[in-house]
């Protein structure tokens, strides 16, 4: 079976690693071979000591596409979930991965605020935190991702069979 890559992104707290867990369970039950890399995960073991300046976040997300790449290569379904604010890294790991779904997990501000539930958007509005995607650094929007996934009207549920009618449609996945 032909391996690709999931590239869910979006702001912290929009929904991500909810839609990225709930798609590697539905692959895994069709038979498929998943890698779900976290960016929280990665960030503590492959990505350790790295800062959160923008050439230290671009080195994370080319790590990361840099697996996903291996990984797809060799026919896993690789499955990211990390926030990649950055339209130029996220072009720069669909070149190297090629079989590359995006899927931008779309929540304002205000409402990942509400969901977060480790206060961290409290302690970067506060200053405390320093080049926080969203408060005081930039998260660009992808401008052509396959999927948009709007989590304030969407449950997840119904994003996930978007997600996967899409993945179809791609040709990545049987139609049924």
């Amino acid at each position: 079976m032909k391996g690709f890559t999931v590239w869910f992104t979006g702001l912290p707290c929009a929904g991500k690693s909810t839609l990225a867990n709930m798609l590697s369970e539905d692959l895994r039950r069709r038979g498929r071979s998943v890698e779900l890399l976290d960016g929280d995960v990665i960030r503590t073991n492959l990505s350790k000591g790295l800062g959160f300046s923008k050439e230290d976040r671009d080195t994370n997300i080319l790590r990361i596409g840099f697996v996903a790449h291996l990984l797809t290569r060799n026919g896993v379904v690789c499955i990211v979930a990390a926030i990649s604010p950055y339209r130029e890294a996220r072009r720069r790991c669909r070149e190297m991965i090629l079989d590359f779904v995006e899927v931008y997990v779309e929540a304002t501000v205000d409402e990942c605020m509400r969901r977060d539930v480790k206060g961290l958007y409290p302690k970067a509005m506060a200053g405390e935190i320093k080049g926080f995607t969203g408060v005081d650094d930039p998260y660009e929007p992808p401008q052509n991702a396959e999927v948009r996934i709007d989590t304030m009207t969407q449950t997840p549920e119904a994003s996930l069979r978007r997600i996967v009618l899409r993945l179809g449609e791609l040709g990545y996945l049987e139609r049924s």
